[in-house]
């Protein structure tokens, strides 16, 4: 009853504050909900359980109090720190549009050359367009760019441009809100009011609603493209535990060396 309530007032707030608003509260929502069911994997911490979160409909129980981490950042972080060197070894890394989960720690990791980028964030050390990115050729041994590119109309150049600062063999990892459901990625540029686009890509600043064809658009202008269904190695519990999504795919993209 208490989640459900939670839900609706913080679906009446407006999405910059309601951020802002989180995280001012999350020492206190992390102290209330403190229990032994629910564990973020990012900060270990374990919760009775998570928050309510999402755009016009509320996802139940997906939002960690502590970190503010969502599943998609749950299983990214999993991955890395499972399945690669990126918290072990030297890296120069651009992270375009930091999630707040992240980037604190990122920042304190000694082994990583740490660069964050947005057109609009004030937190970022860049002021950066995707669409015509600052920095030179093969720059980049890692870059993270998530939930970014359904925002751009012209996501083929915005793709290449993260193909471009990417070092030959760096690795990229780039998650788009995806409907595994549709062949095809579904978009309409007539469409411009926000409301419109809330009902048709389900955020009102979105301008697509990326299908199974994702991969292939990566793969155009020239990465290398695992379809990696992570969640299928970690056990039922786990994903539970963790509050993951089963199913959900990480594009992690290599440029050929």
């Amino acid at each position: 009853m208490k989640s459900s309530v939670i839900g609706v007032i913080l679906n009446t707030i407006p999405r910059p504050y309601l951020i802002k608003l989180s995280y001012l509260a999350s020492p206190i929502l992390a102290a209330w909900l403190k229990g032994d069911t629910f564990t973020d994997p990012i900060d270990g911490k374990s919760f009775r359980k998570f928050l309510p979160y999402g755009y016009g409909e509320q996802r139940p129980n997906v939002l960690s109090p502590g970190t503010l981490s969502l599943e998609r950042h749950r299983l990214l972080w999993l991955y890395l720190k499972n399945k690669t060197d990126f918290f072990t070894k030297p890296k120069k890394v651009l992270h375009m549009a930091p999630e707040q989960c992240f980037l604190p720690l990122f920042k304190k990791q000694k082994n990583l050359d740490y660069t964050t980028a947005d057109l609009y964030s004030p937190i970022v050390d860049i002021k950066a367009d995707l669409l015509d990115l600052p920095f030179e050729d093969n720059t980049f041994d890692v870059v993270f760019c998530n939930h970014v590119l359904e925002h751009i109309e012209d996501d083929n150049k915005a793709m290449s441009e993260l193909y471009r600062v990417l070092k030959p063999g760096g690795m990229g990892i780039f998650q788009i809100p995806q409907d595994l459901n549709l062949e095809k990625t579904y978009e309409d540029f007539s469409i411009t009011l926000p409301e419109e686009r809330t009902i048709h890509f389900g955020q009102y600043d979105h301008v697509r609603i990326y299908g199974k064809d994702y991969f292939d658009r990566l793969r155009k202008v020239g990465f290398t493209v695992n379809e990696v269904d992570y969640s299928q190695q970690i056990s039922l519990e786990l994903v539970e535990k963790y509050r993951l999504v089963k199913g959900e795919i990480l594009p992690v993209c290599f440029k050929k060396a």
